[in-house]
């Protein structure tokens, strides 16, 4: 269900949840800057850590990039190196080290310690794959790859890591939803 506010049409919150699926095959049409730029506005309001908001995107449109973390960094899957190759946009997610979960001082703040950064990664992660989804692109997340040669291939800036990569595109599937667990099954009283 689709609703007007201020001239805009936007999504229905729980709609999108349900709706979005891990896209692996997608057509040919290419992702505007544009429409990038905004899907990582909208990603820029996920919470973070004390507002650190560590998480940032590379996109690799670059045929022979793309190629050589399909081929060389991510082939561990197979399917990984396909959906790499058929993506238009490859986003490398990563995570601007060292803040999240600490004070000032450099001493943790959460028992956590480094983990709060990917914590915080993966809800700026899925805020931005919901955000594709409303703007009716697909997108999968990746986790099986050679972190340190996607960040060389990319030329990452020090003091960041990959968190994750991202399929993005204009999806060439409609997948059923898995079977979900119940919120029984999810959910306990105390």
């Amino acid at each position: 269900m689709y609703f007007e506010m201020g001239g805009s049409v936007f999504m229905n919150t729980k709609e999108c949840i349900e709706g979005r699926r891990s896209i692996r095959k997608f057509t040919s049409q290419a992702v505007s800057e544009d429409v990038l730029k905004q899907i990582v506005t909208t990603a820029s309001f996920a919470p973070s850590w004390k507002n650190t908001q560590v998480t940032r995107y590379i996109a690799v449109t670059d045929e022979s990039v793309k190629n050589k973390i399909a081929e060389d960094i991510a082939p561990m899957w197979i399917g990984n190196t396909k959906i790499i190759q058929g993506t238009p946009v490859l986003l490398v997610v990563s995570m601007i080290t060292g803040r999240s979960g600490f004070e000032r001082d450099g001493s943790f703040s959460t028992s956590k310690g480094t983990h709060f950064q990917s914590f915080d990664a993966g809800i700026a992660t899925e805020a931005l794959c919901l955000a594709a989804y409303e703007q009716g692109l697909g997108t999968v997340i990746m986790g099986i790859f050679d972190e340190k040669k996607v960040a060389e291939a990319v030329s990452l800036p020090e003091g960041q890591e990959v968190a994750a990569l991202i399929a993005i595109g204009y999806p060439d599937e409609s997948p059923e939803a898995p079977k979900r667990k119940t919120a029984e099954d999810l959910l306990t009283f105390i």
